[in-house]
């Protein structure tokens, strides 16, 4: 039997190309040579969002579009409906039993969310809780694998602590999940910033070539070059790191070299990157617009996903209610 991967995305709004580079073409290759679960992690959405669920509804079919259009494809992968399968929450209940409040505190990201998002009150039960409905989301399906970058693997070792606590407690029920470090290069906003939608700095896989070219041509590069014949440091350049990954190996060099002598202007370096970025971006825009208007197709798809899901989040639950005394 091949390995099992799980990972999962919350419907906040569209995805951009962040999505695509860090983790879509991951997902990609990865189901190629496993069995891989995807999730719509709509009640991890609720942890930050609560206050406004207005636009989870529609974020989910908007980014299941997504993540067909970059290729993500139902006939290999588990796509699921995190809230559809109610075991999750079961799960996350009985973990919580036996998890030391401290080990969540400890969490490097939950002080910096919360630094970062100091216009929510995210000073709730739900928003400290959120590894352990991770955990939950990762050991229900015995996942082997977990694709993250390296901001994330402190959650997996969260997870993996709280495995071995409760296969000490219970018996060996749950495998100690791995992590998978994604290859994610590292994609600057159009302001400079990491690419968010929460700081407006984002080029969406829905943005037309209009879009995109507003977008590129004031994007914020190298803050020192303030002048035509001033040297550039390519290795700050937010339009940099967008030609390793779309441009011609010969134009990546020809940029890292004219740009460092001043042989290369800002505006001659987007021109000759957006035909290249349009390029490659184009057939996932069509694909993603072909689907969006066949909200019943994808609907069938997360019904579908969700249901194999279901299947084995309940064997799961069975083998968890048994090893605690619960069933009837």
């Amino acid at each position: 039997m091949s390995s099992r991967v799980l990972s999962g995305m919350r419907p906040t709004g569209r995805l951009h190309i962040g999505h695509l580079e860090g983790a879509l073409s991951s997902w990609k290759e990865l189901q190629t040579r496993h069995e891989c679960f995807y999730f719509i992690a709509d009640w991890h959405a609720l942890t930050t969002n609560y206050a406004d669920p207005s636009q989870i509804k529609e974020s989910i079919y908007e980014m299941v579009a997504d993540w067909i259009a970059c290729g993500i494809d139902p006939e290999k992968s588990v796509i699921f409906q995190q809230s559809r399968v109610k075991e999750h929450s079961e799960l996350t209940l009985l973990l919580a039993m036996i998890t030391p409040l401290s080990w969540l505190e400890r969490v490097p990201s939950y002080k910096e969310m919360r630094e970062a998002l100091k216009n929510r009150d995210l000073s709730t039960y739900g928003f400290l809780g959120y590894p352990l409905l991770q955990t939950a989301d990762i050991i229900m399906y015995k996942a082997d694998y977990v694709p993250v970058g390296e901001d994330q693997v402190p959650h997996i070792e969260l997870t993996r602590k709280i495995v071995r606590r409760f296969n000490n407690f219970y018996g060996e029920t749950f495998p100690e999940p791995q992590p998978m470090l994604t290859k994610a290069p590292k994609i600057l906003g159009t302001d400079g910033r990491k690419m968010s939608k929460s700081y407006e700095n984002a080029i969406f896989l829905s943005d037309t070539p209009e879009e995109i070219t507003k977008k590129i041509m004031p994007m914020y590069t190298d803050p020192q070059r303030l002048r035509r014949t001033d040297p550039g440091n390519p290795d700050i350049c937010g339009i940099y790191y967008l030609h390793k990954l779309y441009s011609a190996p010969g134009d990546i060099e020809m940029v890292n070299t004219e740009c460092r002598r001043a042989g290369i202007g800002c505006v001659d370096c987007k021109k000759l990157l957006l035909p290249k970025l349009l390029e490659a971006l184009a057939p996932i825009r069509e694909k993603r617009e072909e689907l969006i208007r066949s909200k019943d197709y994808l609907e069938d798809v997360i019904a579908e996903g969700t249901k194999r899901a279901a299947e084995v989040a309940g064997e799961t639950m069975q083998e968890v209610r048994s090893k605690l005394g619960l069933t009837h």
